[in-house]
């Protein structure tokens, strides 16, 4: 038995949560739904011009690999995230909240690098719809590379989980590269998320460098999927999402996901809820299929499983649960 049931690989964040309207994102010029990456002068712009918004903000350590590993972690599982914080205060946040949440780490800040670094930022717009849009300062997570992969975590794991926003940079790209190298000759499966759809429309090339001949878990949403396929049909697009991966979840939203197994098309019913926030609800959904799986239960009974916490992450705000209600849904895994 390995070590670990996941090791993430993906960009550390500290998000930073608020509701805005429709016409804050207009009149701002930024594109709604999408991750948009900014550098730190524009994300300082931002956030001072919704100064009024920022005192209900929540603060937390995010990245999409992280919000996925920690949904596992909290269901129970074991994982480790692979990352670079900077040592400034965010960077120290990042770390203690990563442990607080039960999540192992080499996110060391001990080097002349991370201390002239800037920890990477996330500001993550809610609106009345529950759509959330990002507006993302990389920071010192731009400069991820294959010295920042640990071995060992992804030999020691079931699988080597990798966030599709990792595609928008040489250095992390080649990070990804090294990582499912490491994977495959360790005989640890990889996991792809497509993250977004701007991360498929415009860094397919990237996308398609580390699927290869194909991953052994992808995930995405509907959109994403018929993006990747290239086609406005979605049969069409879980037909050809065998060639880029053994097994896939789709999510659909209201209509729950669709998971293929290797064998048989699954459909599995989405928990109604009233959407208040659907930021991190994939990377829930991700998270808590992989604890699906690696604690031995069928790809349909963790589908079922992911789109209950979806469902629940989405009816609050912030990509996470209070510590009690991971019990609860974990009761009605079966």
């Amino acid at each position: 038995m390995k070590k670990y049931h996941v090791c993430g690989l993906g960009n550390a964040l500290v998000d930073t949560e608020i509701e805005v309207s429709e016409k804050n994102l207009s009149d701002l010029g930024i594109e709604k739904g999408l991750m948009t990456l900014v550098d730190e002068e524009r994300q300082h712009f931002l956030q001072d011009s919704l100064s009024d918004h920022l005192v209900m903000s929540k603060r937390a350590c995010g990245g999409s690999a992280a919000n996925t590993v920690i949904s596992l972690s909290q269901f129970g599982g074991k994982g480790f995230l692979s990352c670079k914080v900077a040592d400034d205060e965010n960077g120290q946040f990042y770390m203690q909240d990563l442990m607080d949440n039960g999540v192992d780490h080499n996110a060391s800040i001990q080097s002349a690098e991370t201390a002239q670094g800037i920890t990477g930022k996330c500001l993550v717009m809610i609106t009345d719809d529950a759509d959330r849009t990002m507006n993302t300062f990389l920071g010192i997570s731009s400069d991820l590379a294959t010295a920042d992969v640990d071995p060992e975590a992804i030999e020691n794991s079931e699988y080597l989980y990798i966030e599709g926003y990792l595609v928008t940079g040489e250095s992390s790209l080649n990070a990804v590269l090294e990582a499912c190298q490491i994977a495959r000759q360790a005989g640890t499966k990889i996991a792809l998320s497509l993250s977004d759809p701007g991360i498929v429309e415009y860094f397919r090339d990237g996308l398609k460098t580390i699927v290869g001949d194909g991953v052994d878990l992808l995930f995405c949403n509907e959109q994403e999927a018929l993006s990747w396929c290239q086609t406005d049909n979605l049969d069409q697009a879980l037909e050809q999402l065998q060639n880029s991966a053994a097994e896939f979840a789709v999510t659909l939203g209201s209509e729950g996901s669709v998971v293929f197994d290797g064998k048989d098309y699954l459909r599995a019913a989405a928990q109604p809820i009233t959407a208040v926030d659907t930021n991190g609800a994939g990377d829930m959904f991700a998270g808590a299929y992989l604890y699906g799986i690696t604690q031995g239960y069928s790809n349909l009974s963790a589908a079922v499983f992911a789109n209950r916490a979806a469902s629940a992450v989405v009816g609050q705000y912030g990509p996470r649960l209070h510590s009690a209600e991971y019990d609860g849904l974990k009761e009605g895994l079966k």
